[in-house]
């Protein structure tokens, strides 16, 4: 059930009996037809695993199970609207930055210090996002929240990318992140941009950068 966008802040999505969605919280804006709204404790599809991964990963973002018959506009807090079309890969995304997604996606949560080693959890601690991720992997569709919209930059084997960690929202695929320092004679002499660390994501998929580096 893919979103439609309504505007930059806002998005869409048709539900059918039998299918159901997850969202944040709040999330719902309106809605039209026989929908119902209920807390979810089971962890989207990842099931009682995911749950506690989650509370371990001390992700406070509940959710909501959507379910019936109609169609339901999603937004939260004016933040602009991205979404994402999965075709079997996994996204990563920070478990705030989830605004809505299909009950057919499989929901887990990763460390990230599994894919950058000790710099994934330094990147943790500088960035102030947690040492844990939240991942959907399978065929279907999330929206994810940013900051001044989001652009999606192809990571290649041949060309990495360097991302500030503060505008850094989300990646998909095949794709390993390594915090670096990024110190110059700037920082030495107090005129730095506050820019000292990079993050740099290479291998084989996408990252979504958001055009502002304020946290949601």
């Amino acid at each position: 059930m893919p979103f439609t966008a309504l505007n930059s802040r806002m998005v869409e999505a048709r539900i059918a009996p039998g299918q159901r969605m997850f969202s944040q919280r709040g999330a719902m804006l309106a809605y039209r037809g026989e929908v119902s709204f209920t807390p979810n404790i089971q962890g989207g599809q990842g099931g009682i695993g995911s749950m506690i991964g989650r509370r371990i990963a001390g992700e406070a973002t509940p959710l909501m199970t959507v379910e019936g018959s109609g169609t339901v506009m999603f937004g939260h807090g004016g933040h602009h609207v991205h979404a994402v079309d999965l075709t079997g890969e996994t996204l990563y995304v920070e478990a705030d930055r989830l605004l809505a997604f299909d009950g057919s996606l499989e929901q887990g949560t990763m460390f990230m210090g599994s894919q950058g080693g000790v710099m994934g959890m330094v990147r943790g601690q500088i960035t102030g996002q947690g040492l844990f991720t939240t991942t959907l992997r399978g065929h279907g569709s999330a929206a994810v929240m940013a900051h001044g919209g989001v652009i999606e930059l192809p990571v290649t084997p041949q060309r990495p990318v360097h991302v500030d960690p503060q505008a850094y929202v989300a990646h998909r695929g095949e794709i390993r992140n390594k915090l670096s320092a990024a110190l110059g004679w700037r920082e030495f002499v107090g005129l730095g941009s506050g820019e000292a660390f990079q993050l740099e994501l290479s291998g084989q998929g996408t990252v979504y950068v958001q055009a502002s580096e304020e946290k949601l």
